[in-house]
């Protein structure tokens, strides 16, 4: 007989699936609501998908570092994992500073504007 499977692991499928529909679906949405599908995800270190894997990468590195010490895993995984959680962690402060500009879009708070957006250039190329 099989051995069934824990339930951490079945509800760290789920959430994976889950974040691919997500993913599916925000392609699709119209800018406002897509925006805010975008400020809810980073959202605050409550309540947003990012705060929680933030958390969860922090856990996760503890858990490893402890597992290394009782050579359960090679220290290299745990280091590895601790750069990574703090990789996550200064992705997440990057984007909090942006957070309250996406809620505002993504609500109409921003008021209207007084002239029309115009896109702007995310690539700069040098001249040489």
């Amino acid at each position: 007989m099989t051995r069934p499977t824990p339930y951490p692991v079945r509800l760290a499928d789920e959430i994976t699936r889950l974040l691919g529909q997500l993913t599916d679906h925000l392609s699709h949405l119209p800018p406002a609501e897509a925006t805010q599908v975008i400020a809810r995800v980073l959202g605050s270190d409550e309540d947003g998908v990012l705060g929680r894997v933030t958390h969860l990468m922090a856990t996760s590195s503890v858990v490893a570092k402890a597992q290394a010490e009782n050579g359960v895993l090679p220290p290299e995984v745990a280091l590895a994992l601790a750069r990574a959680a703090n990789d996550v962690h200064d992705v997440h402060l990057d984007l909090d500073e942006h957070l309250e500009a996406l809620r505002d879009f993504s609500t109409g708070a921003a008021g209207p504007a007084v002239k029309p957006p115009t896109p702007a250039p995310l690539v700069v190329r040098r001249h040489r």
